[in-house]
């Protein structure tokens, strides 16, 4: 079920972030998710799935990428990114 949280599959609906704020990954209730990189808003925008705790975009260009959850911290390619509130 595209960007909602179903019994079994992760949480992942909010803001992600990179340590140095460089990254923050918007993952949508709806299913789509805006992420931006430094001072460039919506860098890569497109549609997310979860499936247990694993993750698959695509891009509205049409790249696939993956991410998986662990331990509240989500990997995503060669980023860790955890969600904003942790932050801090």
């Amino acid at each position: 079920m595209p960007g909602q949280r179903v019994k079994g599959h992760a949480d992942v609906v909010g803001m992600w972030v990179t340590a140095d704020g460089h990254i923050r990954q918007e993952l949508r209730a709806d299913g789509r998710y805006d992420e931006a990189r430094g001072g460039r808003r919506s860098a890569y925008t497109g549609r997310y799935t979860v499936t247990g705790s694993h993750i698959d975009y695509v891009d509205d260009s049409g790249f696939t990428a993956t991410g998986d959850i662990r331990d509240g911290v989500l990997y995503h390619e060669h980023l860790v990114l955890r969600r904003e509130e942790e932050q801090a």
